[in-house]
């Protein structure tokens, strides 16, 4: 077959198959034009997930009517003044959108400059020019699609469902309105406005805290973290949610590479990594991080859909969100999400409604108000008894009430101090597992072990960090049986276990004998240790060191030398291990990510009781 040259309506609509995969791609386009062109606002209406219309309005500079004809030409664009792809400036720089479009639709763009008196309009229909014409519209731009891909039967065949189609667009326009604080988003259909977020002021911290509570909600809002940081050059900031506050799936994190939306698998890792110790496996966290990059360090000429771009050093971009936002989440300490009170008053809510008293205190004959369940028994003269002992005050094995049950002038003064720190003075331990506190405006409600152990891992953390950990050898070795597999797993890395503690060696086949420990662990179960430890290592890569996944290593070991649920503690222990958490990073999570305390505010428990 002879070798011809494509017509250009053909080559227009592979071109658009690049760009315009569906109408949401078409939405992204238009809005970026829309940016670019220094708007702000911009509304967005669709019909029939923009099957049948896409309109984009704007109030930008405009174009003049020269202009307006040039940009349906294909690489034809106003943002490379000095044709330097190194250094791109704006988020569109192409060229194709705009012909692409408009070669598998039917498309109309009326436009004015601020400086003239009317307004010109160009419409083009599938590929085919229309003329120029003048039209009244205000200063702007405004650009209408009208049945997208019918010039394309076959890719019109694969749009999904109207819901589906307006949901793709409406997650495009969202994450723009989160890049661009000061501008105004409306995305409307047929029947209401599903955004709508006003031009955001302040500076632009407050800005973009406002516009991601808009979008992301004000949850997120009121439990997220700022960030900022700069390395070489590269800056960093934006906000994440603390630990406890989680999802169980990605959906909710978002980066922007100089105000361009994209989705990066370096970026996924490096919050994997930075989360690592902080959630469960199959939680992730919610942020949105914003990322200025020199133009000539980022290449955004990846794809034609501008969503990829290449770092010059990926390395130390990586690095940079890592630590930053190890170093944000560190310096909250103990803060934990706030939605964990709400959950917990949930879990409070009775299944059933119970069972109704005919009184509310004694009768003026003397006798107690009786269940409605038919019977005519009153309480035992013991029960009664036995109530008033539920009013005496709460006492601790290691500090005795003095006679007459009344707490002394010292405990009084402590407590009342205690009760100035964030997580209150601790008043009683229940089921030997979880210790309550009081606050001046609260209760605090914690679990033992899982803040324990968060502890112990901060701890050895830093200990390995700066000196090596502290020993303690066993008077008798312990001898931990494993399958033969695993035994050598462990003996393998007994090196690197060694500077973290943990001596040990091979003890035959399929055995390993311990000799030391962490001194920071006390009595720990060891053989569940090693056995745990084993698991950890086989799911770890075997090219990575324990070194690289310290923060995996030291919370296996952490959870074994930590406080125990069932373990008794005194009130001084209690109000150590409150003092403790309160300066230490990540302590309002266990290692596990789980909660470490919850919190409820007098006005929390007030609702438990009908009170408000």
């Amino acid at each position: 077959m002879q070798l011809r040259r494509l017509p250009e309506n053909i080559v227009n609509q592979i071109a658009a198959g690049e760009v315009v995969e569906r109408p949401a791609s078409a939405v992204k386009e238009l809005v970026e034009n829309a940016i670019d062109a220094g708007a702000t606002k911009i509304d967005v209406v669709m019909r029939e997930g923009g099957r049948s219309l896409i309109t984009v309005t704007d109030d930008g500079r405009g174009m003049s009517p020269e202009e307006l004809e040039l940009c349906f030409e294909r690489h034809a664009t106003s943002k490379l003044p000095d044709d330097d792809l190194v250094r791109i400036d704006s988020l569109g720089f192409r060229g194709e959108a705009i012909p692409s479009i408009a070669s598998v639709s039917r498309m109309t763009i009326t436009s004015r400059q601020p400086d003239t008196e009317s307004a010109w309009s160009l419409t083009v229909d599938g590929g085919r020019k229309g003329k120029l014409e003048p039209a009244g519209a205000p200063v702007g731009t405004r650009v209408e699609v009208r049945d997208i891909f019918y010039a394309t039967p076959a890719r019109l065949k694969f749009l999904k469902t109207v819901r589906s189609e307006f949901g793709a667009a409406l997650d495009v326009v969202r994450r723009l309105a989160m890049a661009y604080p000061g501008i105004g988003f409306t995305l409307a259909d047929d029947k209401r406005a599903a955004l709508r977020v006003n031009a955001a002021q302040g500076d632009l911290f407050e800005a973009w805290l406002d516009r991601l509570g808009s979008i992301m909600g004000k949850e997120f809002a009121d439990n997220a973290i700022k960030i900022e940081a700069e390395r070489d050059g590269v800056h960093l900031s934006g906000y994440a949610g603390v630990p406890t506050f989680n999802r169980g799936n990605a959906t909710m994190q978002f980066m922007f590479v100089n105000g361009r939306p994209v989705k990066d698998k370096l970026f996924a890792g490096a919050v994997r990594g930075a989360y690592m110790d902080l959630l469960a496996r199959d939680r992730h966290a919610l942020l949105a991080l914003f990322l200025e990059v020199p133009p000539d360090q980022v290449d955004v000429n990846v794809h034609p859909a501008k969503t990829e771009v290449r770092f010059r050093d990926a390395g130390g971009v990586r690095g940079l969100i890592v630590g930053s936002l190890r170093q944000g989440l560190a310096a909250h300490g103990h803060r934990a999400s706030s939605t964990i009170a709400g959950q917990a008053l949930g879990a409070f809510q009775p299944q059933t409604a119970p069972l109704p008293l005919q009184s509310a205190g004694p009768s003026r004959g003397g006798s107690w108000g009786r269940w409605d369940t038919g019977s005519s028994a009153a309480p035992s003269a013991d029960l009664a008894e036995s109530s008033y002992d539920y009013q005496s005050p709460l006492s601790g094995p290691a500090q005795p009430l003095a006679p007459g049950g009344q707490e002394t002038t010292v405990q009084q003064a402590q407590s009342r101090e205690y009760q100035q720190f964030p997580l209150g003075a601790a008043r009683s331990q229940l089921h030997e597992t979880y210790i309550v506190s009081q606050t001046t405006t609260g209760l605090i409600l914690v679990d033992q072990h899982a803040a324990h152990e968060r502890l112990v891992m901060e701890r050895m953390k830093k200990q390995l960090a700066e000196t090596g950990v502290t020993r303690q050898v066993l008077l008798l070795p312990e001898v931990v049986e494993l399958d033969e597999v695993a035994a050598n797993r462990v003996a393998e890395r007994a090196e690197e276990l060694a500077e973290m503690g943990l001596v040990l060696e091979p003890f035959g086949i399929g055995a390993i004998v311990v000799r030391e420990t962490p001194a920071m662990l006390g009595e720990c179960n060891i053989k569940g240790l090693i056995r745990d430890l084993a698991d950890d290592l086989g799911e770890l890569d075997t090219a990575l060191s324990l070194k690289d996944r310290i923060d995996h290593v030291c919370a296996t070991m952490a959870c074994h030398g930590s406080v125990r649920a069932g373990r008794r503690l005194s009130i001084e222990e209690m109000n150590a291990l409150l003092r403790e958490m309160e300066v230490t990073p990540h302590s309002g999570q266990c290692n596990h990510g789980r909660p470490t305390y919850v919190e409820l505010q007098l006005g929390d428990i007030e609702k438990l009781f009908g009170r408000r």
